[in-house]
Order: structure tokens, then C-alpha cells, then sequence
């Protein structure tokens, strides 16, 4: 056989072992910093006010499956690129499940911003509890070949139920690890009937449980219409800014003073805000994007870590950016009020 065709063969068996590679998926997402996104024009809500001098802020990341070994390539020699497992990601979950998690975590953020900015400005809200929404089931919960993510329990042991407090003390106060609960469940509109052995959440404690993440399936009503625009944004993350966007719409002060304040954080109805992940990125993005102040989460307990990694992100970086930890949105909003109009 010439040369010339031998040489032509390993080629062509080179290029074609590069594409079979570009097909092998690989187990992994690649997480960087993602835009910010101006709240303004995203939500409305019926006689506010939309007059602000400065701007309030979302943060977002940019997650990319590594469909194939190149792009996890990229991701290992991009700037601000955290490599993740899938499992990692979305634990055990199908991606019927967590679609749905995701879903009711939006939905949720929003009802919660909500209800938080409308009680602050001291409007009244109509609360109306449907159960308790299954989220993030434990390996190791008894129920988990039972119960599924999503799924609502309206009843335990022929006790309605609907606020999270409700339910904790109720197994609290009545219950041991080993005992079992009768529940009723909501399921894609269907109810079902299911018995649990509970588990000890807390060994320290001994505290009972299903093993499970409680959160309040419910619905608000407002005394005026509001909209918030969020068709492209996932997760519960935004609850803080959205919640001092729409307070700022509710209240005749321009808390934003002339700043482009950035930030992140859950928030329930009650006001307090939650960890969130990947805050590295976010502190990012509000950096690069010129935002003055990034509100985040405050650790509160030994597990928290939002306020030490963003601090110690700027510092490695050296952005310049004012940096507020808020543990409740009054904390931001006094932080706000104080605050000298931007010159």
C-alpha cells in the first residue's frame, strides 16, 4: 500500500475518532457568571410607582451541559467556570421532578417577594394555604419510594394542614423516629392515601420526620394587580430584589437613591432571606456590570456561607463594590433609607 494512502487512512480514522468523541456525553455542567437583569421593566404592579433615578437588580448564572469532552475542556481552562456533576445538580431526581421542583420554586419566589413587599408597605394580604410541598426527599427517608417531589400534602393523621410551622410541630410534639403518619396527597390533581415511617431528622435531638425539605404550597391575594415577568429565569434565588423592586413600586421613596444596586437571595412571606448557590458568580456579574452594591444572604449559622465566599471573592479580585449581607428585606430597606442620594 503507497505511503500517501496510509497516511490518508490514519487521518481519516483520526477525524472520525474525534467526532465519536464529540457524541460521548459526559456527567457534568459548567456553571459561569451570567447577566443581571434591570427589574424595572419586569414587574408592574397596579398604581406604582416606575419613576426610580437608579436601578434594582436580579443576578443570574449561565449553566451549560457538557454535552461532550470539548466543552468540559473549555470549562477547565475558562475564567470563572465551576464544573459540576450532573448528580450534583439534580441529586436523584428525574427530569419530570425536577422540572417540576423548579416550577414551584419560581412560582413560589414570586408569591413570597409578593407578600413580603406588600405586608412591608403595610397593605393587607389575603393568604390561602393549599399543604406542604415535597422538596429534595432524603436517601436515606423511609418515604422515599412513597412520596415524590411535588408532590402536596394537605392532611397528616386527619389533620389539615398548610404552614410549615404547622406541620414541624405537629411531628414534634406527637411523634418518635420508628412511628408512622397517615397522609393525604395531592399528586398531578390526584389525591392519594399513603402511610409513612418516620425517621430522625435531627439524631442529635432525636426529632421525628419524613425526610424531606417542607415548603407552603399557597396562594396570595393581593389588593392590587401585580405581574412579574420571569419566563426565562429559573430558581428561588431573586426573592430579595424582587421584593424590593416591587416594594420600591409600592412606595412613594425612591429607595434606589441613583444607585445600580445588584444582589440575591430567597425570601418567604415573612421576610427572610436564604442562602442561595453559586454567589461567587453573581458577585461577579454585578461587579463587571458596574452594579455600586451587592446585597447578600447573611450567615447566620455555622452551615452559611454566603456572605464569607462573596467577601472573599471581591477580595481575591479586588472589586469594588459595596457589599450589604441582609438577613431579613427590613435590614436592606433600612440600609436603603440610609443611604445619600447618588451624586
Amino acid at each position: 500500500m503507497p505511503k500517501r494512502t496510509q497516511t490518508f487512512k490514519r487521518i481519516l480514522i483520526f477525524c472520525l475518532l474525534l467526532i465519536i468523541i464529540a457524541f460521548i456525553p459526559t456527567p457534568y455542567y459548567l456553571y459561569q457568571p451570567g447577566p443581571i437583569e434591570e427589574l424595572e421593566s419586569r414587574v408592574t404592579i397596579e398604581g406604582g410607582h416606575k419613576d426610580e433615578k437608579g436601578s434594582f437588580h436580579l443576578t443570574t448564572i449561565l449553566s451549560l451541559k457538557a454535552a461532550n469532552i470539548y466543552i468540559l475542556g473549555y470549562g477547565l481552562i475558562a475564567p470563572h467556570t465551576e464544573i459540576k456533576q450532573e448528580k450534583d445538580v439534580k441529586g436523584n431526581l428525574s427530569d419530570e421532578e425536577y422540572s417540576k421542583l423548579l416550577d414551584f420554586m419560581m412560582k413560589d419566589s414570586k408569591q413570597n417577594a409578593l407578600v413580603a413587599a406588600f405586608t412591608t408597605a403595610g397593605e393587607k394580604v389575603e393568604m390561602d394555604y393549599h399543604g406542604i410541598f415535597v422538596n429534595q426527599l432524603l436517601a436515606n427517608s423511609p418515604a422515599k419510594d412513597i412520596l415524590q417531589v411535588g408532590d402536596v400534602i394537605t392532611s397528616i393523621d386527619g389533620k389539615q394542614i398548610g404552614e410549615v410551622t404547622e406541620f414541624t410541630t405537629y411531628l414534634e410534639q406527637n411523634k418518635q423516629p420508628g412511628d408512622t403518619v397517615d397522609l393525604v396527597i395531592m399528586r398531578d390533581d390526584k389525591e392519594l392515601k399513603e402511610t409513612v415511617e418516620l425517621m430522625a431528622v435531627d439524631k442529635q435531638t432525636n426529632r421525628a420526620g419524613i425526610g424531606f425539605q417542607p415548603e407552603e404550597d399557597f396562594t396570595a391575594t393581593l389588593p392590587r394587580d401585580a405581574k412579574i415577568e420571569s419566563e426565562d429565569i429559573g430558581g428561588p434565588s431573586a426573592g430579595l430584589m424582587f421584593s424590593l423592586e416591587i416594594l420600591n413600586q409600592l412606595t412613594e421613596e425612591d429607595l434606589t437613591k441613583g444607585y445600580k444596586i445588584a444582589g440575591t437571595g430567597t425570601i418567604d412571606h415573612h421576610g427572610n432571606v436564604g442562602q442561595i448557590g453559586g454567589i461567587t458568580h453573581k458577585v461577579t456579574s454585578a461587579y463587571k456590570e458596574g452594579a455600586d452594591i451587592f446585597f447578600t444572604p447573611k450567615d447566620l449559622t455555622a452551615l452559611d456561607s454566603n456572605e464569607k465566599d462573596v467577601r472573599k471573592e471581591a477580595k481575591a479580585n479586588n472589586y469594588e463594590i459595596e457589599i450589604v449581607p441582609v438577613a431579613t428585606l427590613d435590614e436592606a430597606v433600612t440600609y436603603l433609607k440610609k443611604l445619600e442620594n447618588k451624586q
